[in-house]
Parts: C-alpha cells; sequence; structure tokens
C-alpha cells in the first residue's frame, strides 16, 4: 500500500474522474465525435489532449514519491473502466509514466482490457497500444511473439493494438521484419480501420528504408487494400505516388 500521505488508487481515479468532468466542453465533445464511426462505441467529454496530458503530469508528480507500478496498474484500471474515453486516455497516460517498471503479466491485463470492450474504439486502441505494448514488448522482447499474436484475434482492436505496438520502433527503423510480416499476415483483413492501421505501419518502416518499402509495395501489388497503399506511400514525391498506385492496382 502507499504511505499514508499518498492517495491511494481509488480515491485518486475519484478524484481525476471529478476533475476531468469539470473541464468537460460539450462543443469540443461533438466535434471530436465526428472523427468517430456513428456505430463506435466512444463516450467524450470534450477535452483536448493537452490538458489530459497536463493533468497527467500533475498526478504523477503527487503520487512519483510513493507509488509502485502496482498502484499506477490499479489506477488505470478503474479508469480504463470509466465510461469516457478522456478517463482512459488519463489513466493510461498516468500509468505509462511507469514504463520502466512494467511487469510481464501487464500484456495479459491490457488484453482483457480490450477484450471486455473497455478499449472498443480507435482512439483508445491509439492510446493504449504506444504507451503499454511497445515499451512492454522493448522491456520483455520474449513477450512479443504473443504480441504479435494478437494480430489472428476475431477482434479487430486486438488485431490494430498489435499493429500500432510497433509504428514506434518501426519509426525508428527497429523491428522492421516483424511490421513487414505482421502486415503481410493482414491483407486480407476485411476492416478498414486495419487497412489504415497497416497503411500507417507501413508508411513509418519506409520513413528509414523507402527501397524498402517500395520492394514491399511493388511485390505484393493488388492483394494491399487501396487504403493500405495510400497511407503508406504519403512520403513518396508525388509523381512517384502516382506511379506505385497504378503499380500496384494490377
Amino acid at each position: 500500500m502507499p504511505p499514508r500521505n499518498s492517495p491511494a488508487p481509488t480515491d485518486l481515479a475519484r478524484e481525476a474522474v471529478a476533475r476531468l468532468r469539470s473541464m468537460a466542453d460539450p462543443e469540443c465533445a461533438r466535434q471530436s465525435r465526428t472523427f468517430f464511426k456513428q456505430v463506435d462505441e466512444v463516450d467524450l467529454l470534450g477535452i483536448k489532449t493537452a490538458p489530459i496530458r497536463a493533468l497527467a503530469r500533475e498526478l504523477h508528480q503527487r503520487i512519483a514519491p510513493a507509488w509502485r507500478v502496482s498502484e499506477a496498474v490499479a489506477f488505470a484500471d478503474l479508469l480504463v473502466r470509466s465510461r469516457h474515453f478522456e478517463s482512459k486516455a488519463l489513466g493510461l497516460t498516468v500509468l505509462g509514466r511507469f514504463r520502466d517498471s512494467y511487469p510481464r503479466s501487464l500484456l495479459a491485463t491490457t488484453r482483457k482490457w480490450i477484450a471486455d470492450g473497455h478499449l472498443c474504439n480507435w482512439a483508445a486502441i491509439d492510446t493504449v497500444a504506444p504507451v503499454v505494448l511497445t515499451p512492454l514488448a522493448a522491456r520483455y522482447p520474449q513477450l512479443e511473439p504473443r504480441l504479435i499474436g494478437w494480430s489472428r484475434a476475431r477482434s479487430q482492436w486486438l488485431r490494430r493494438a498489435a499493429v500500432v505496438a510497433f509504428v514506434l520502433p518501426a519509426r525508428r527503423g527497429e523491428r522492421l521484419v516483424q511490421a513487414y510480416a505482421l502486415v503481410a499476415a493482414l491483407l486480407s483483413d476485411p476492416e478498414d480501420l486495419m487497412h489504415k492501421a497497416c497503411g500507417w505501419l507501413l508508411r513509418e518502416a519506409g520513413k528509414t528504408d523507402m527501397p524498402r518499402l517500395e520492394r514491399f509495395l511493388l511485390r505484393h501489388g493488388p492483394a494491399i487494400p487501396r487504403t493500405t497503399v495510400r497511407y503508406a506511400i504519403e512520403r513518396f514525391p508525388p509523381r512517384r505516388r502516382k506511379q506505385l498506385l497504378e503499380q500496384t492496382r494490377g
């Protein structure tokens, strides 16, 4: 348990939710909702990313001297189960500040959050993947095959999490074998959001090795969804983008 002068996870979670509710902006929520499909399960308070990060920084400063990673996971668990996206994002952002102490068990915890429907839209997945899954796989390389295995899950959110977890390493020119293998395995995925995620991963993989990206696109050609191709080629010069769109059409 944390020392007396440090709030317990339940108390801090209650305070954090109240703080977020006081910051709610219905007009911002309305505008943000337009980035989601009508069927997406997302409830928004209408708070931009910067204020959420600022609040996470403030909360972390209070708890850093006393909390262990177990308290941070408990706090995140409470907020991830909250209704609003901003609460989930805050919990995960605070947890991210404990990344150097992540336990292996956090992979199973995160999978359960997703499988149980607590993280069930693209914004929630794109928050948890780089904050939790990417550093977790870096800390425990032996977990990487299990994470990649999520790409075969029935849940599109688990599949998307597996892809997005490799975006930051790919941007640095790391884990490229895994990145390209993931995309190749998901070329027939039926979900548009997966096409976009795969294109995003390819675009970042190409950042440090454009010829390798080009070879991949030309090798798989018509098998690659058009949305994936368009995302993947965004950094090519306009003329080459047009050529690649034609050359991959089949």
